[in-house]
């Protein structure tokens, strides 16, 4: 039997952390040093394999335009062309955001963005891409 004085009434856990904004939600961050979840932005992950899916589709003879692709998809030719850009994206960028070892400041809306299509360009431009 446990002496009910020796719980206390109640428990106050600290846990430093902030609220940041990624992929139009928000995202709980831990400072620095501390283990990242491995639950990673998603949404940037669905982008790129929806790019490069597309792209196959196109190369493919499958869609001839962009326009015809984007009525299929349920989307604007334009959010399709944004989106069809990460497949420009280099290697080394796309490797990261896969193992989800990017920044948090690389975001969806982030890489939406123009960007430079030379490889070497978009890993000096490393506070936007990497």
């Amino acid at each position: 039997m446990t002496d009910a004085r020796l719980v206390p009434d109640t428990v106050t856990v600290h846990v430093p952390f902030r609220l940041v904004k990624r992929g139009g939600r928000k995202e709980m961050q831990l400072p620095e040093g501390a283990p990242q979840s491995s639950a990673s932005d998603n949404t940037l992950i669905k982008a790129l394999a929806r790019a490069f899916r597309w792209k196959r589709m196109l190369e493919s003879g499958e869609f001839t335009t962009f326009a015809e692709l984007a009525e299929r998809e349920g989307i604007t030719p334009s959010y399709l062309t944004r989106v069809m850009r990460l497949t420009l994206l280099a290697p080394d960028i796309v490797e990261a955001i896969l193992e989800r070892t990017h920044g948090a400041e690389l975001t969806l809306a982030r890489v939406l963005e123009p960007f430079p299509t030379e490889w070497a360009q978009q890993t000096r431009k490393s506070v936007v891409l990497h």
